[in-house]
């Protein structure tokens, strides 16, 4: 147990480098050149490190305040880097973005290549028909759209559903930097790490390309908004990379099951409800994994089974990271025995003579 404590990120150091390998190998057969996958700060590579940087910065000064004062910021910048930034602590931070950006950067690698091993086998009739059954016999674009309008809903579902993207390496960042728990954030980069790792899979098990492409009629109602563009764009780099997968820079990003979007802000919205007493982010989490899960299937961009796998495999990520980290939730710190685990003992002077 001490072993695991002292490298929580044994585990998903291993998984981003086999999912590397098999990015690499991907890249090799197909002919396919490997992508850094850019994002709205830039490659991964610049917006990572520049997260880390900028948050660093702000929590530096409230840090520095909490130890020396108003009066004497300086002095309490200087007092916090030499006794709360460790090189324990950076290593872990530096670590922790590494296997997310590796995790993610073969993802995206092996979800481009998609198209080449499934070669053109989708199972959107299937999901559709199940879809449909689920929601007792009516499309359910017709069910969302009747419900929910398409008026201003539409535009703050896709607010919701675009905030997503910059969410992630924020949150990332968030956890790694400012919270001084190593281990709940090593916990936190193996659990959304691995919602990468899991989705690839689904996505090879049972490729499909969701409703809005594949009955993209039920869904031409809906204004225009920024997931629309989304929507669009990712339908023309599909088709783009159809024509000549190895021209261009072009990375395919289209695959319905299962949702990536649902899992990853149910992965967050789990983890902070057991690693915070906060009821406001407790409740911001949960809420904006709902409001997520409906814009996936508003939007068409899943089908509901899409969602609601998705869910299952945030939870199994959650749970897979607690438990290779060895990280406690609040809930086990709070109701922890009495008897102390001897690792965890500081020894008296009395206890430390016998």
């Amino acid at each position: 147990m001490n072993s695991v404590r002292n490298r929580p990120y044994t585990f998903i150091i291993s998984v981003a480098i086999i999912t590397m390998v098999a990015a690499i190998l991907a890249s090799l057969h197909t002919g396919v050149p490997l992508r850094d996958p850019e994002g709205f700060l830039g490659p991964a590579y610049i917006r990572l490190p520049l997260i880390a940087a900028l948050l660093f910065a702000v929590g530096l000064i409230p840090a520095a305040i909490r130890r020396s004062g108003w009066r004497n910021i300086p002095q309490g910048m200087l007092d916090v880097v030499k006794h709360e930034w460790t090189w324990k602590r950076v290593l872990y931070i530096c670590t922790g973005f590494l296997a997310f950006y590796l995790c993610y950067v073969g993802y995206r690698n092996l979800k481009s290549v998609l198209p080449i091993y499934t070669d053109g086998v989708l199972y959107d009739s299937q999901l559709a028909e199940l879809d449909k059954w689920m929601f007792g016999g009516t499309n359910p674009a017709f069910v969302m759209q009747d419900f929910f309008g398409i008026g201003l809903s539409a535009e703050f579902l896709s607010i919701i559903y675009l905030a997503y993207m910059p969410l992630i390496p924020l949150s990332i960042g968030v956890v790694l930097v400012l919270c001084r728990n190593l281990a709940i954030g090593a916990w936190y980069v193996t659990a959304i790490s691995l919602n990468w790792v899991v989705g690839t899979i689904s996505y090879y098990a049972f490729p499909a390309v969701g409703p809005v492409y594949y009955q993209d009629q039920y869904y031409q109602v809906l204004p225009e908004t920024g997931t629309s563009a989304l929507q669009a764009a990712l339908w023309d780099n599909r088709l783009e990379f159809l024509a000549d997968p190895l021209a261009g820079e072009t990375i395919h990003g289209v695959a319905a099951f299962a949702s990536l979007h649902c899992s990853v802000t149910f992965a967050i919205a789990l983890f902070a409800h057991k690693t915070t007493a906060s009821k406001i982010l407790r409740w911001a989490g949960w809420i904006f994994f709902g409001a997520t899960f409906i814009a996936t299937v508003y939007f068409g961009w899943h089908y509901l089974i899409d969602s609601i796998v998705g869910v299952a495999m945030g939870w199994l990520c959650v749970a897979i990271g607690q438990r290779v980290t060895r990280a406690r939730s609040i809930q086990e710190q709070a109701f922890r025995p009495a008897v102390i685990e001897a690792e965890d003992v500081v020894p008296s002077r009395e206890t430390a003579a016998v």
